[in-house]
């Protein structure tokens, strides 16, 4: 008779409340082992924290070091079939080796060359691109082409063909978000192929979508009801860099608008609910002036922050780190954040950031707090 190992172990703990460590209680452990049975008597105080203990870790990535992985990919690794995207994830250092940036959000480089190709393919996974340098790629989405500049917020909800081409003779880099790892561990990822090539090559500076849609207040009657991700291809840096001028404006005036002192914030939204951009993806723009520095804040769920432009100081729980531009930090959930402008700067420091905010937020799971608030 076979004995099949049980990945279950059970090891009898010492502590208020435990049971005497005896024979029968050791055979009563094995008989749980053998039925793949785990007592929460041993596992409370890993199961039910009295606060978040996340895996993740509190990481940096350095652009530049990225930047010069992604070229030398270019020129080793291709972009088709069976590779499909020249794109390298961040690996936090507390996940095991697993290429997630948090338990929930995958973020990684993706690294085009010139005149080069990605082929088309769709996959439930919600995902986007933010641009902190170059232009000359087009993404073309459900046969939409999107183009893609720096400072540009882009779109392409689950379950939509999507494919890339660099129109360019330069190469092109971005970062690249998505639900990858929730989708994972919930089990409920598709992914299907599309053609070798992209149906429009056309390069428009603005989509059909946005044509439609990206109108501030105006909504095309000619469209149902809300959508679960937003309809908008691409949020223009230009509008963002107004709206993040236009709050500091206030403020100089006297009037309400920023988040906090020196802190200009805005979020990314659907239109066509006021909500997030996408169901599993928060997405904002943060602007601080020199010497600025956002008060200490926490809260479930975990994010990443890219530095667009700007110098500063990022501390994640005990880690501190001096930022500079497509430096990338993940913050993970019930972590206290603070992040300072270099005072000595000619500019305000702008960061983007994404989370799995509305996750918790439909699971009514969500809670912020927020300490040491600058005077």
């Amino acid at each position: 008779m076979t004995t099949t190992l049980s990945p279950v172990t059970l090891k009898a703990v010492d502590g208020p409340g435990q049971p005497e460590r005896t024979p029968a209680l050791e055979d009563l452990y094995r008989g749980f082992e053998q039925e793949l049975l785990v007592p929460l008597w041993t596992e409370i105080g890993d199961l039910m924290p009295t606060s978040p203990r996340p895996a993740a870790r509190a990481h940096l990535w350095r652009w530049q070091n990225l930047l010069r992985l992604a070229e030398r990919s270019g020129d080793l690794v291709p972009v088709g079939r069976g590779g499909e995207r020249r794109a390298i994830a961040l690996a936090n250092p507390g996940l095991g080796g697993a290429p997630y940036a948090t338990p929930t959000l995958w973020a990684a480089i993706q690294y085009l060359n010139p005149r080069e190709d990605a082929p088309v393919h769709r996959h439930t996974q919600h995902a986007f691109r933010f641009v902190v340098e170059g232009e000359g790629v087009w993404t073309v989405v459900d046969g939409d082409p999107v183009a893609m500049r720096r400072g540009d917020f882009l779109l392409t909800p689950g379950w939509r063909f999507h494919g890339h081409h660099n129109q360019a003779d330069q190469p092109m880099a971005w970062l690249d978000g998505l639900d990858i790892p929730f989708v994972h561990q919930v089990g409920s990822a598709f992914f299907e192929l599309g053609p070798d090539e992209v149906s429009d090559r056309s390069t428009p500076a603005r989509s059909r979508a946005e044509r439609l849609w990206a109108h501030p207040g105006l909504r095309p009657v000619s469209q149902p009801g809300p959508t679960p991700s937003s309809p908008i291809a691409a949020y223009r840096w230009e509008h963002t860099h107004s709206a993040l001028t236009e709050q500091l404006a206030l403020e100089d005036e006297g009037h309400p608008g920023v988040v906090e002192p020196g802190h200009a914030a805005v979020r990314f939204s659907n239109p066509t609910s006021g909500g997030d951009v996408m169901p599993t993806i928060r997405a904002e723009m943060h602007r601080l002036r020199p010497g600025a520095t956002t008060a200490t804040r926490r809260e479930v769920g975990s994010a990443v922050w890219q530095v667009f432009d700007g110098a500063g100081t990022v501390r994640v729980g005990e880690r501190e780190w001096q930022v500079g531009r497509g430096d990338l930090v993940a913050v993970p959930s019930w972590v206290p954040l603070t992040i300072t402008a270099d005072a000595r700067a000619d500019s305000a420091l702008d960061l983007f950031r994404f989370s799995d905010t509305p996750i918790f937020e439909r699971l009514h799971a969500d809670r912020v707090q927020v300490d040491d608030a600058p005077a």
